[in-house]
């Protein structure tokens, strides 16, 4: 395949130095003024760039979400390449000031949230001036969202309208394990129960009482039991907290747990079975709150054509592209499950997500870089 675009055509130098000023501004999710002051130095170079742009304000308490366009004739009914992107991360306001700072050391450079994702969201934006700039056969939308961390709760719909209309969608969450891209997601659920017991004087009474967290031992157990190795699920009891004091039975424990599931027939299996879990003592009350969160994101027949043009494109590039299936979600969760072909993992390769070692490969973001924008150019229109 003859490549438009190579490494040597994407200014690196230029992204590092914009993609510091963007780790600079520190975006936590629940942060809205924050995750905003971003928003608008990405809205800002759009405009700039002549690029379509409509930003939507906030909703739930978190940012705004902007949608950076491409050109496209008046009227046009053709598909898009949607590529989604989010500017929320997980590290506090202070963390550049003291446990991450910005800093580069070799090929590494650290920052909070700089690999998960603010390489990626960049370099995305970059690919699609490229793209914009050598003529790609489908118009290119670019969706930023603020609250991607914390479950999308407020961008969803807006994702989920903008891929009916999408004939591919392209997300730019970090490379994995050496700059793997990521061709299939497990689904999430979220659930937080609650047990409700009766409290009692532990010494003068305890017989009065009846022990939520005892409940919650045996409820725990019900709940790892239903972990399968083999078939993908894990389900993760990831906090307890209960009681009111060592002398008092308690008559409250509350648990927080997390599901993964490979696929909607399983996910359907595990909801069902952690939703109709009850309680062996008539006494005890079980609050089961919760959902998935996001759908399995199963790799299609069509998806893994998307894969095998990435990979000749990668080729080209001196890449040797490889996917993989993660345990994590993502927004692209949200596209496959609606049947458009979705490929993940196209940010920059490094490591320490979510962690105070955050960072990326700066050699990885020229190349990688020049595989987004030929993606762009070269996905045939439907």
């Amino acid at each position: 395949m003859t490549l438009a675009i190579s490494a040597r055509d994407v200014d690196d130098s230029a992204i590092i130095e914009e993609l510091k000023r963007w780790v600079e501004i520190e975006t936590p999710t629940l942060n809205a003024g924050a995750v905003n002051r971003l928003v608008d130095r990405v809205e800002a170079i759009g405009k700039v760039a002549g690029l379509e742009t409509e930003r939507l304000p906030g909703t739930l308490g978190y940012g705004d979400v902007l949608a950076v366009r491409s050109p496209r004739p008046e009227g046009s009914n053709v598909k898009t390449v949607l590529v989604l992107a989010h500017l929320d991360t997980v590290h506090a306001v202070g963390v550049i000031g003291n446990q991450l700072p910005l800093r580069q050391e070799g090929d590494k450079l650290y920052g909070p949230g700089i690999y998960d994702m603010k390489s990626g969201a960049l370099m995305a934006l970059e690919a699609m001036k490229l793209a914009v700039k050598h003529g790609s056969r489908m118009p290119v939308d670019l969706i930023f969202v603020p609250d991607e961390e914390m479950g999308s709760l407020s961008s969803r719909a807006y994702m989920e309208e903008a891929a009916r209309t999408a004939g591919y969608t392209l997300v730019v969450e970090p490379a994995r394990d050496g700059g793997k891209v990521v061709v299939a997601r497990k689904g999430v659920a979220m659930y937080d129960i609650t047990v409700r017991g009766r409290a009692a004087h532990a010494g003068a009474r305890p017989q009065d009482g009846r022990s939520a967290i005892r409940a919650a031992a045996r409820l725990v157990l019900e709940l790892e039991a239903l972990n399968d190795t083999a078939r993908g699920v894990t389900v993760t009891v990831g906090t307890i907290q209960g009681g009111t004091g060592r002398n008092t039975v308690p008559a409250e424990c509350r648990l927080q747990v997390d599901v993964r599931v490979p696929d909607d027939v399983i996910a359907g299996e595990i909801t069902a079975g952690i939703e109709g879990m009850r309680p062996v003592d008539p006494d005890i009350v079980f609050e089961i709150d919760g959902r998935m969160n996001r759908p399995p994101f199963a790799q299609s027949e069509e998806g893994r054509r998307l894969f095998d043009v990435a990979a000749e494109i990668a080729g080209g590039l001196g890449i040797t592209l490889e996917g993989m299936v993660t345990g994590g979600g993502s927004d692209g969760n949200f596209t496959a499950a609606l049947g458009v072909p979705t490929l993940d993992g196209l940010g920059a390769d490094g490591a320490g997500a979510h962690t105070f070692n955050e960072h990326i490969f700066v050699s990885s973001v020229g190349p990688r870089t020049a595989l987004l924008a030929n993606l762009m150019i070269s996905l045939e229109p439907k």
